[in-house]
């Protein structure tokens, strides 16, 4: 059986209709990364005290036992037997199995108290399941938390639905003042980092899912092991994350939190998942969080949400990174997109490497017809940056009326987005996709038709995932010069660690790893 030596706890919950199914679950769970798994006796279909004994005795890893009465089909519910409740316990305790969860209401019907002084080797988790309606306040928890200690609980457990990544902030407030081990777990894909920081708030331990059995607001055991390792968090790491919608597809994970560990910066980067920006911001006021990148859709939106904004981003009328400042707690914007992606496109047409993003050769796009796709966060970026490269801007936008304000603050053109196939005012012009199309999932999509790529010299998309969109495949079939949002990514991700973290930026370290993770 494992050791319980190392911090955190990541815990794999193994709910299997068979024991069978459960101890196999068990070794992939120890392989993955668990370093202790949830045994849920409750979710099994049938299982007779012997095979629970052979069961408890095969694990690897230290255990948590767990008997909720939730499941329609499990053993204890099947048989409303208090009786068999009560030997699955004894069962358990005989074993010296490191952990007995009950849930409030099962743990209210018996004296734990008895139980502990039988046999004070194996804890108990006394848990509760909150669901439905508005997520309760800290106060609410505080009360509910001090109710579970009375049962006499070494450990208490909160599983709590939440609608929105706001609804987190008392969860971790209890984390962190909690007089009792705690875990917590936040139920839907808004409570993912309620599981990644739990370690930095005081958490007792941390909920991962196999690969293949994903769960909403649950990381993977794999992604806890390699990308986030938070065996490096402490009370001191600073949060950093993706302000997006969606955001399951951002690699800025795989990117930070390698890099701040090779920088040796005490930081971690965790995607977010923000419904309305200015009520995140609002909500998130703590220095704990402490630098946001911000995605699609709230680039423009969460310019309003800063105290300062730096004089391009404000020209651009969109951030697409945030920072707290250390010594007021203000909150400055920042755009690191449009040298990014227009530095990329010059230096493919140059054909040669970037360098420092800077060039004295004047820029290639000079009067050239740059044609932008989108009239968002992005497409603002790169219009302002072609204009400020001597580009004819002409702008496409499903929304015409959008199109139509950003060609205004440009000097470009807009036009309705059906007249793109169509336009070819002339040859080797420049095509930059700013907008979502053909990102994963939908990446058989693409925002022209192969035919009108002809008229095209180069083609960029800042679209990443994947990061050989249908549009660039077939624009290099076209025989146009192709730059990969990947490139784009690369050098506001550059840009965006600077100023994380005041000016580190190990660029051959950043660079290869995009490279070999994309």
């Amino acid at each position: 059986m494992g050791s319980m030596n190392n911090y955190p706890l990541v815990c794999a919950a193994l709910e299997c209709e068979t024991m069978e199914e459960m101890a196999s679950s068990m070794v992939k769970a120890k392989a993955e990364g668990a370093n202790i798994v949830e045994l849920c006796i409750h979710a099994l279909s049938f299982i007779h005290i012997s095979q629970l004994h052979s069961l408890i005795n095969f694990r690897t890893l230290p255990a948590i036992v767990s008997l909720r009465d939730q499941s329609p089909s499990s053993m204890i519910n099947k048989s409303k037997s208090k009786a068999t409740l009560l030997e699955v316990l004894r069962v358990a305790m005989e074993l010296e199995v490191e952990f007995i969860e009950l849930d409030y209401e099962l743990a209210s019907d018996i004296c734990i108290f008895q139980y502990k002084i039988q046999n004070p080797k194996s804890k108990f988790i006394v848990s509760r399941y909150i669901n439905g309606g508005k997520a309760p306040s800290a106060e609410t928890l505080g009360d509910l938390i001090a109710d579970m200690q009375f049962t006499g609980a070494d450990v208490i457990k909160l599983k709590i639905d939440v609608n929105y990544i706001t609804d987190l902030v008392p969860i971790f407030r209890m984390l962190t003042h909690c007089q009792v081990p705690l875990i917590a777990i936040a139920v839907g894909s808004r409570g993912l980092i309620c599981q990644l920081l739990g370690p930095k708030f005081g958490g007792f331990l941390v909920y991962g899912s196999l690969e293949g059995k994903p769960i909403a607001g649950l990381p993977t055991l794999v992604s806890l092991k390699n990308v986030y390792k938070l065996e490096h968090l402490n009370a001191d790491t600073k949060v950093f994350g993706l302000v997006s919608n969606p955001v399951g597809h951002s690699k800025g994970p795989i990117l930070h939190n390698p890099t701040f560990r090779h920088a040796g910066y005490n930081g971690i980067y965790v995607p977010m998942l923000v419904d309305d920006v200015k009520e995140f911001f609002k909500t998130y006021t703590s220095t704990d969080f402490a630098g946001f990148s911000v995605g699609i859709p709230h680039k423009e939106a969460a310019i309003n949400c800063c105290d300062e904004v730096h004089p391009l981003a404000k020209s651009i009328g969109a951030v697409n990174t945030i920072i707290r400042r250390p010594i007021d707690g203000k909150l400055i914007g920042y755009n690191t997109d449009c040298e990014a992606c227009i530095t990329a496109i010059e230096d493919a047409m140059r054909g040669r490497k970037y360098v420092n993003g800077k060039d004295p050769e004047s820029s290639p796009l000079a009067e050239k017809i740059f044609v932008l796709v989108g009239a968002g966060g992005a497409g603002r970026a790169l219009a302002y940056g072609a204009k400020s490269r001597g580009a004819r801007v002409v702008i496409f936008n499903r929304n015409f009326e959008r199109a139509k304000a950003l060609a205004h603050a440009v000097s470009g053109e807009a036009l309705p987005y059906e007249d793109l196939d169509r336009f070819s005012p002339q040859n080797n012009m420049i095509l930059a996709n700013a907008s979502s199309v053909g990102m994963e999932p939908k990446s058989n999509e693409t925002p022209i038709a192969k035919g009108a790529l002809k008229a095209y010299e180069v083609v960029f998309d800042a679209v990443y995932t994947p990061r050989n969109t249908r549009l660039l495949q077939e624009a290099a079939e076209s025989g146009a010069i192709v730059v990969s949002g990947v490139e784009m990514f690369i050098r506001q991700a550059l840009g965006q660690f600077r100023l994380f973290t005041d000016g580190l930026a190990p660029e051959a370290f950043m660079r290869k790893l995009i490279l070999e993770q994309f």
